[in-house]
């Protein structure tokens, strides 16, 4: 499993639900505490308000579900598959994902602080208003994907590449551009005077 930052654990589990079948259903309401779910199947599955505290997935296909208002606090997926999932107005705080896929994912509003995705190829992923604060990106993937008007005050991000990456209206604050990779980065130039700043260099008028 990927380290937690701070040395933080992963929470242990009570519960273990092996190969559940959630295929295209629509779930609301619901709320699981420390279970451990096993190769889960919630492919084409819609998801409203459903919160998941402490669990555990292993290889669950979260491939084209949908879910919306929903909170997944100090969760840990390994080796999950996201494609074309959606996650609108989500809390996701605290969550830690290892050998994950990504591709198309879409994640709009909400609050990931504190998520662990070191490491993680992000590169056909959008996040979009999307609360971000310390969260853990060493090392992520970010080459041509999109980080609009996302808060990534605090977060780590030594090693990341952000290259070619849409950051138009994301708080900057904080970034060391000279341990991360943003060749061709679309930026505002407000944000470019943050980079600039941060560089150490003084801006003046002519």
């Amino acid at each position: 499993m990927t380290e937690r930052k701070h040395g933080q654990q992963p929470p242990k589990t009570v519960q273990t639900v092996e190969g559940a079948d959630w295929y295209a259903r629509e779930l609301s309401g619901e709320t699981h505490e420390r279970v451990l779910f096993t190769d889960l199947e919630l492919t084409e599955a819609t998801l409203n308000g459903m919160v998941f505290n402490e669990c555990v997935f292993r290889r669950a296909q979260f491939n084209c579900s949908v879910h919306r208002d929903g909170a997944f606090v100090n969760c840990t997926f390994a080796n999950c598959s996201f494609f074309e999932t959606s996650f609108t107005e989500c809390k996701l705080l605290g969550s830690t994902f290892d050998r994950c896929t990504f591709d198309l994912m879409r994640v709009t509003g909400g609050n990931w602080a504190h998520a662990g995705l070191a490491g993680a190829v992000l590169s056909k992923a959008s996040f979009t208003g999307v609360r971000l604060r310390e969260a853990d990106l060493t090392g992520a993937q970010f080459k041509g994907s999109v980080l609009h008007e996302c808060d990534l005050t605090a977060a780590w991000l030594t090693g990341a590449v952000l290259n070619e990456c849409d950051m138009r209206g994301s708080e900057l604050a904080g970034i060391e551009p000279e341990s991360v990779s943003l060749r061709g980065a679309i930026i505002t130039v407000e944000q470019a005077v943050v980079i600039v700043e941060a560089l150490g260099l003084e801006v003046r008028g002519a």
